[in-house]
């Protein structure tokens, strides 16, 4: 098959990283696969530069941004079409808002046989102004109908859809985000990594891995490390991660008085992002806005115990009471409480480690999130 993917930027994020190993196992079994994206500047990196995928095209559309401008957005609009139209490809898969909605009217219009979406993160949610809100519905709903099949990183992202009436249950499909889950599966403590990170050896210590970015919910990140310190002032916490929110953070933390508590890591590359994890004995994850979080998954696959706020699919890979902690949204006071159940019980962060290994080393495993797009690709065009 001839296929063709189309994300709005290519940074270092699940997205993209989920994209580009579905792209790695579709020329791993012969398919032609291009990727077109729109540029991406700033500190959030580039994942191409960091990790191979595979040889395979890549076309940059300046105008495919993620802002809305309705002048940019149209040129990017005729822009694919001509590309759509130009390539005759036998798939457009398209990935992330803004390159779904756009990429899926244009792919349409080009009369490409196959058009299908992925919905890793939701347009609309509940934190976003009313008008967006009713926006974004309307959008997603306009685009369902100019493509044959949905995916879904989580079961929570259908329901979600499939209530506002984006498009009917049957237009949708779990497919879960794939990853290097048996990196993640070796990957061990390393005392040289945690003093190059500034970490001491034995100190207990808190990961978040996402984007320094606001709807990652670094904002409740601060609070609860505060609170946990009140009670345990040795633990420590690691980003994984950068992004424009990078000085305001360390302003706080130094404002706060905590500073020497935090070390960032910085954009690591994908292939690398286990070692981190690994120097960790849990995850947090508190973002209000989020598919289904791929650093959960990768904590659990390390063998580390989560908790998070139980919004959209994170309540799917952590189990409450099992594999980690769920909290109420917005809830600091729950993640330090629960967090402090975890430091006080190495018995407890190794029970829900090994419990998460076992749900996810091959739930997870790229590979079958490959070939599962791959069968889909195949029956939809053959139904064509």
């Amino acid at each position: 098959m001839k296929i063709c993917h189309v994300i709005t930027r290519l940074i270092v994020g699940g997205a993209q990283e989920n994209t580009l190993l579905t792209i790695k196992g579709h020329l791993e079994k012969g398919h032609e696969v291009e990727l077109a994206t729109g540029f991406s500047p700033g500190r959030e990196g580039k994942l191409l530069e960091n990790a191979q995928y595979g040889d395979f095209p890549v076309v940059e559309f300046p105008d495919l941004v993620r802002e809305i401008s309705p002048w940019h957005d149209l040129k990017a609009y005729f822009a694919l079409k001509k590309y759509f139209k130009k390539n005759k490809f036998d798939v457009v898969h398209t990935h992330s808002s803004k390159a779904g909605i756009i990429g899926r009217m244009a792919a349409r219009a080009a009369k490409v046989p196959v058009v299908v979406h992925t919905v890793h993160g939701q347009a609309f949610h509940p934190y976003q102004s009313r008008l967006k809100n009713r926006l974004f519905i309307f959008l997603e709903r306009f685009a369902a109908g100019k493509c044959d099949k949905i995916y879904a990183v989580a079961q929570a992202m259908i329901d979600q859809c499939v209530d506002a009436k984006v498009a009917k249950r049957e237009k949708y499909m779990v497919v879960y985000s794939g990853m290097d889950t048996a990196a993640f599966d070796r990957a061990q403590r390393d005392n040289a990594l945690r003093k190059k990170l500034g970490i001491p050896e034995n100190a207990l210590t808190v990961v978040t891995v996402a984007r320094l970015f606001a709807q990652k919910g670094y904002e409740y990140v601060i609070p609860a490390a505060q609170k946990v310190l009140a009670t345990h002032p040795d633990t420590h916490f690691l980003f994984v991660g950068d992004g424009p929110m990078y000085d305001e953070l360390t302003e706080k933390l130094q404002t706060a008085g905590i500073l020497g508590n935090f070390h960032f890591a910085g954009l690591v590359p994908p292939d690398e992002v286990a070692s981190y994890i690994a120097q960790a004995d849990m995850l947090w994850h508190l973002s209000l806005h989020e598919g289904l979080p791929r650093a959960v998954v990768q904590a659990l696959a390390v063998g580390i115990p989560a908790i998070g706020f139980a919004l959209d699919g994170t309540p799917e890979v952590i189990i409450d009471g099992e594999t980690g902690f769920l909290t109420a949204a917005e809830d600091i006071s729950a993640v330090a409480e629960k967090t402090e159940i975890l430091l006080n019980d190495p018995a407890m962060r190794s029970r829900f480690g090994q419990a998460g290994k076992k749900k996810v080393l091959d739930q997870f495993a790229w590979r079958k999130m490959a070939d599962i797009l791959e069968d889909e690709y195949a029956f939809l065009l053959n139904r064509k």
